[in-house]
């Protein structure tokens, strides 16, 4: 144990999984870290408390400073192919009885597609053995190993100089079969050629990571080629990184992993804070969705992951990421995935990089300013779109989700909207970045990106909420209309709010259904209504007023009212002798549920009293309403009476709804 009470490790570095061990390790242990060379050394700057020892050690050596050093573990990191050090290491801390651990890489421990040969010339007699077509990337000093194969199913890749190619031409290889090329090469590139080539082999040697080997590996895997390595294969006994960064930290309680949250602007890289840059230069991987982490161009891994239960699977599979970039599109605190995230991994633990919103940037260029402006998303998301463009001369929306930007714009044509103003911003900071302006109408049949930004300008718009609407405003009819003064009190008895959820069975016109539209704008109102004529009427005037969130449902209550969505609320104008079924289903539904049932007749209001006694409701109220309105007689003014109406109210919960 170390004078700062840390086990004292030593760890042998010289690969990448030897640098990110180190610094997994440094504020969990007191570690010192020894590399062969000054190579190797620069491989570890930037990582802090540290000790660092630098050149090669034999048996003895390792044995003598093992002692020396105090200390209580080992670990092996060097290359899988420097055997001979990794047996010094062993028998080292064997004879002072330290506990060693040996880290193998995971391309190292999982080699199915891979035939390990001594040299070119055992690669050449292997590819005798088995048909094929095979790309060489072996160099062109040893090409005449390969002069007994068929030429014509061979490619060899090869520095592009004179000798290379004359090496080429003395094996007889056709010249269409000569890559000339200079390195290094991507996985991409790699994976391009054996399938120009239609490879079923690929003859590599072990060059290490700056000499490519791990994106050749790769790209053979993926192009289903086997590997063909020239040198000896690795030692297989030891665990891979992740394994390791585990039981590690079991022994020695490695710090909380760091997770930024990063919101990484509209599309493109060049909207990203330089908070959000460092962030990602200090991680050890980036997780976020394809469409959003390819503009980031970083050479950490990278995962396509962007539901939180995605992204926790990601970090569970991979300990060794200590510090994660979760990047999403747009700005966190802007309808953002961020609020999922903060659930799943908490608030303490999250270091949240706001971005900038699309919304900002397309204002941006349009050169207006946002803070007046009703922000919607309708990417995924219900909304009522056409209340909140009827209430605000400006209304910035998102759309995606299937909720496209021709879509929307023939939402707006069909309730009378069609002639307002709508710009579009469409892959907004990209280099085919598009702005539109025109007429609703007119963007009604045009195309644009599935993300983007809408501004919808209503200079008409009206902010007033509306109650009480004068009977005359509805289209009418013969159907049976509740007037306007009683549909004043049961609305107002409701006690609706802006996100309720009602049910107005035997809705007639739909005028109580309208208003509830209008009240709950930002919930949905479910016009039931067995006559044909009716629903008709309140279809036109769904259209009429302008209220999106108000669906007709044709058919008989309480058959048709199964399927619905859980009701808060629920209006009771007509129940064709239902009542007590309507009832039992809305309880059903919602026990809580507040109930408004207005009736005309005594055989209604005995109807509405057994309800009570049935259901045995918590709160129940009834108001007897006479209304009386003034009409002209000759040259007199005389009050003609309306039908008395009896509102009831019952409610099992609290009497606010």
């Amino acid at each position: 144990m170390s004078e700062n009470n840390k086990d004292r490790i030593c760890l042998f570095a010289g690969t990448t999984e030897g640098r990110r061990l180190a610094a997994i390790l440094k504020d969990a242990v007191d570690l010192t870290v020894c590399v062969a060379t000054e190579y190797g050394q620069i491989m570890l700057d930037g990582i802090d408390g540290i000790t660092v020892r630098t050149g090669r050690m034999d048996g003895h050596e390792m044995e003598v400073f093992f002692r020396s050093g105090g200390f209580a573990r080992i670990i092996d990191a060097t290359h899988p192919f420097a055997r001979i050090v990794s047996e010094n290491i062993a028998d080292a801390a064997r004879n002072c009885g330290i506990p060693t651990m040996r880290i193998l890489r995971d391309e190292d421990r999982h080699m199915e597609n891979a035939v390990y040969v001594g040299s070119v010339a055992e690669a050449a007699s292997f590819l005798k053995a088995h048909d094929g077509n095979v790309l060489v990337t072996t160099g062109a000093k040893e090409l005449s190993s390969y002069s007994g194969l068929d030429m014509s199913r061979v490619w060899a890749r090869v520095l592009p100089c004179t000798s290379s190619l004359e090496a080429c031409e003395k094996i007889g290889l056709p010249v269409a079969h000569i890559i000339a090329a200079q390195g290094p090469f991507t996985y991409e590139m790699n994976l391009a050629q054996l399938k120009m080539v239609g490879a079923k082999f690929l003859v590599t040697k072990e060059s290490g990571k700056s000499g490519g080997f791990e994106e050749k590996v790769r790209a053979a895997r993926d192009a289903g080629a086997v590997c063909i390595i020239v040198g000896q294969p690795p030692q297989g006994e030891g665990f891979g990184l992740e394994e390791a960064v585990s039981i590690l930290d079991g022994l020695y309680r490695l710090p909380t992993r760091k997770i930024y949250l990063i919101g990484a602007g509209p599309s493109s890289a060049d909207m990203l804070t330089r908070e959000a840059f460092h962030a990602l230069e200090e991680c050890d991987a980036v997780i976020g969705a394809a469409s959003v982490t390819a503009s980031l161009q970083t050479n950490k891994p990278v995962y396509d992951a962007f539901l939180p239960e995605d992204v926790l699977m990601v970090l569970n599979e991979n300990p060794s990421i200590r510090t994660a970039a979760i990047v999403m599109r747009g700005d966190t605190g802007f309808y953002s995935g961020a609020r999922k995230m903060v659930k799943i991994f908490g608030k303490e633990n999250l270091t949240i990089i706001p971005g900038i919103s699309s919304v900002v940037a397309f204002s941006a260029r349009l050169g207006i300013s946002w803070d007046d402006a009703a922000l919607i998303s309708l990417h995924g998301r219900r909304c009522n779109l056409i209340h909140t463009v009827c209430t605000n001369a400006k209304t910035i929306a998102l759309t995606g989700g299937g909720q496209t930007v021709g879509e929307i714009c023939r939402r707006l044509c069909e309730f009378g909207l069609g002639e307002l103003k709508v710009t579009v911003g469409e892959k907004l900071t990209c280099p085919d970045e598009r702005i539109v302006c025109s007429t609703a109408s007119d963007l009604a049949g045009m195309t644009f990106d599935s993300l983007s930004v809408m501004l919808v300008e209503n200079s008409e718009a009206v902010r007033q909420a509306r109650q009480g609407i004068a009977d005359d405003e509805f289209v009418r009819g013969d159907v049976p209309m509740t007037k306007s003064e009683v549909r004043s009190i049961s609305v107002s008895a409701l006690r609706l709010k802006s996100d309720s959820v009602v049910w107005d069975i035997g809705a007639g016109t739909g005028s109580v259904s309208v208003e509830c539209a209008l009240a709950a704008y930002e919930g949905s109102v479910y016009a039931v209504e067995k006559e044909p004529d009716a629903v008709e009427l309140i279809r036109q005037n769904r259209i009429r007023f302008r209220t999106e969130n108000l669906e007709v449902v044709q058919g008989l209550a309480p058959d048709v009212l199964k399927g619905l969505p859980t009701p808060t609320h629920a209006f009771i104008g007509g129940s064709s002798g239902n009542l007590k079924e309507i009832v039992e289903v809305l309880l059903r539904k919602n026990p809580d549920v507040r109930i408004v049932i207005n009736t005309v007749t005594l055989e209604s209001q005995t109807e509405a009293f057994e309800c009570v006694r049935m259901f045995n409701f918590r709160t129940m109220e009834s108001v007897s309403v006479n209304i009386s309105r003034t009409r002209v007689v000759g040259h007199y003014h005389m009050q003609s009476a309306q039908n008395p109406v009896t509102v009831f109210v019952m409610q099992n919960g609290e009497i606010n709804g």
